[in-house]
């Protein structure tokens, strides 16, 4: 990543205290407003700060000012090089338990990272704060999670990376007990047979690493000390290198189970090959341990007791809005405003920052569809058979097309047209400025299903059982029988179409000529829509359970069990997947673990996608409020 000169004053009147920190109230590059320190190291500091180019909402960084003082040039360089390598670093990577990088600039003699704002504090902190010994099981669930994280840099392509300084103070817990690896300064990709000089923390690294040839494995050694550290309470900085023989687990801390002592002393053997061979399986052994003990069990009763919800006065909306009747369907987000239809047979325009309303607009039938919209008009269907055109603005009608059925499918906006799909057994495609047909393809049954548009080609599923592929011509190029209807509408990515079916199968099929790819069994029907994301697609079903699965070869990467039928489809946004549930609850899930974050609780039925726009989730109930909550 190249750095870039910004030729603006660094902070508001040249603020600065004695120490040279910046001061609170600094506004550093017209963007980021500094409001605290919240780290301080030998290079410089971290700020929490806002980010002011988004005024409607609150969104924190966290501000990392690296002060290149060196009176060595070759040291200086050195210096920015690493500096400049965390920044190369992190924008490749995309894990819940790594920070998103967001900016990265210079200024004069300093340079700054700008990254997601943890809202936590650093195990070295963490234990300080804390009397006594840390619970087992805590110690336990935290070293899994960090076996997660290594085991997803030493995958990373086309390069392994070796993290080099894993120890308490760079890694943090947040305030839902998830940790998160920071300060990836000397971490770099690893390539056989090359040395370096010695870098890490003397302590926790390994002797290979003093030698500087450390690989994946020394990542190993660091996180077995770490862990030594955390359990034991003894600082390996304190005492002699590679000296952990000398200082059994169970003689310092006799409540420690033999089997989690056994896995530390593997990960801290001094020779690389008596080590865990990798980081996933130094974490299959901590997970082995933790079922042997039973103390796994207890991390997922504790995960479970610890989640936030909003009846327990955790988690509050930024706002609720209440309709006259039940929304079913998904929320659009279009310049500050937010489109939802409601059963209560209007179509709503409200202030997305605010939740005001501006106006509604009437229809004869019930709205479960999402709108679409373009050049300022919004398109919906009803349950009256009519798709509607108003002006976004005044929500005035601007034109009606009348079907012979009801419309629940959502329309999908292409090459100058809308496609949409009727219970009158067509699909339709309506000129967006006239409001009159191009052209129609019947399929013979009711198609409630949304299209999905790659290039010139059409997507869509019928309640006949058909997922069909039709050009702008409206011309057939393929179909595809399953056993039941499809109401879940297609994903198509990579040529490849996922949708559901009420057969109880997730299907994959090459989307240039319909054959399978292959399919995933569900316990139940489902009407969800499939969303993929980072190689994997994520789907409910009328089993109650929330399915994320590998879209190479449809293994179950994980599963979570709801208390109710999944009837809406998720949504991904940075780290989370977002899904309702007929349980009255929305779910926010971390997107690779399936780990619970939160949820939040209604007094009715959840059927639609939630809507996700600048850190605010936006999302309708059956109980008649549309609610908006931080992401």
């Amino acid at each position: 990543m190249e750095t870039q000169r910004i030729n603006q004053t660094p902070e508001s009147g040249g603020r600065r205290t004695n120490s040279g920190q910046l001061r609170p109230g600094t506004n550093l590059v017209n963007r980021y407003l500094i409001q605290d320190v919240i780290g301080v190291g030998g290079m410089g500091s971290v700020y929490r700060a806002r980010d002011l180019h988004f005024p409607n909402v609150v969104k924190l960084v966290a501000v990392k000012e690296m002060i290149n003082q060196a009176p060595d040039p070759l040291v200086r360089q050195t210096v920015v090089q690493n500096f400049e390598r965390e920044a190369n670093i992190l924008a490749t990577l995309s894990h819940p338990a790594i920070p998103r990088i967001y900016d990265y600039f210079t200024l004069d003699s300093r340079s700054y990272l700008v990254l997601e704002f943890v809202n936590g504090q650093d195990l070295e902190v963490f234990l300080s704060r804390t009397e006594g010994f840390l619970p087992e099981e805590r110690v336990l669930d935290w070293a899994i999670q960090l076996c997660d994280v290594l085991s997803f840099l030493h995958d990373h392509k086309p390069d392994p990376i070796i993290f080099r300084d894993m120890k308490p103070s760079n890694v943090m817990v947040n305030q839902h007990n998830n940790i998160i690896l920071v300060d990836f300064g000397i971490a770099k990709p690893f390539q056989t047979g090359q040395k370096g000089t010695m870098i890490g923390t003397e302590g926790y690294s390994p002797p290979e690493q003093y030698r500087g040839e450390a690989n994946t494995l020394a990542d190993i050694y660091a996180l077995g000390a770490t862990i030594h550290h955390l359990i034991t309470r003894r600082d390996p900085r304190l005492e002699p290198p590679f000296s952990f023989g000398e200082r059994p687990v169970r003689k310092i801390n006799a409540s420690v189970s033999i089997e989690f002592e056994t896995v530390i002393n593997t990960a801290l053997q001094y020779n690389v090959e008596n080590r865990f061979k990798s980081a996933e399986d130094f974490k299959q052994n901590l997970i082995a341990a933790g079922r042997k003990t039973g103390l796994l069990n207890r991390i997922q009763s504790n995960q479970t007791s610890a989640t936030v919800s909003a009846t327990a006065g955790g988690i509050k909306p930024v706002w609720a809005f209440q309709c006259e009747d039940e929304i079913r369907g998904t929320p659009l987000y279009l310049g500050g405003m937010l489109y939802v239809g409601c059963y209560d047979n209007n179509l709503y325009a409200l202030n997305a920052a605010t939740g005001k309303f501006s106006w509604k607009y009437p229809t004869d039938g019930g709205v479960v569809s999402r709108p679409s919209a373009a050049d300022g008009v919004i398109f919906f269907g009803s349950e009256d058979k009519r798709l509607h055109a108003i002006n976004a603005q005044t929500g005035k009608m601007m034109w009606i097309y009348n079907t012979d059925g009801r419309i629940r499918s959502s329309g999908r906006i292409a090459d100058g047209h809308i496609f949409i799909g009727s219970d009158d057994k067509y699909l339709h495609a309506i000129n967006l400025a006239s409001g009159r047909l191009a052209w129609r393809y019947e399929v013979g049954d009711e198609i409630r299903s949304s299209p999905f548009i790659v290039g010139d080609l059409i997507y869509f599923g019928s309640e006949g059982g058909e997922l069909l592929c039709v050009d702008f011509r409206g011309q057939l190029k393929w179909r595809f029988k399953a056993k039941r209807g499809i109401t879940s509408s297609p994903w198509v990515q990579d040529n490849v179409v996922y949708f559901n079916s009420m057969d109880g199968f997730m299907y994959a099929l090459d989307a240039k000529s319909g054959w399978l790819v292959w399919r995933f069994r569900m316990e139940k029907a489902s009407i969800v829509s499939p969303y993929v994301s980072d190689a994997l697609v994520f789907t409910g079903s009328s089993d109650g359970h929330l399915y994320a699965v590998d879209v190479r070869n449809a293994k179950e990467i994980w599963r979570y069990k709801t208390n109710h039928q999944v009837n809406g489809s998720p949504t991904v946004y940075k780290d989370s997947v977002y899904i309702g549930s007929v349980d009255n609850n929305l779910y926010c899930l971390e997107l690779r673990t399936g780990r619970l974050r939160w949820k939040f609780e209604t007094k009715g039925p959840i059927t639609g996608t939630p809507c996700i726009y600048d850190d605010i989730l936006y999302f309708g109930s059956t109980d008649h409020f549309l609610y908006a909550l931080l992401a």
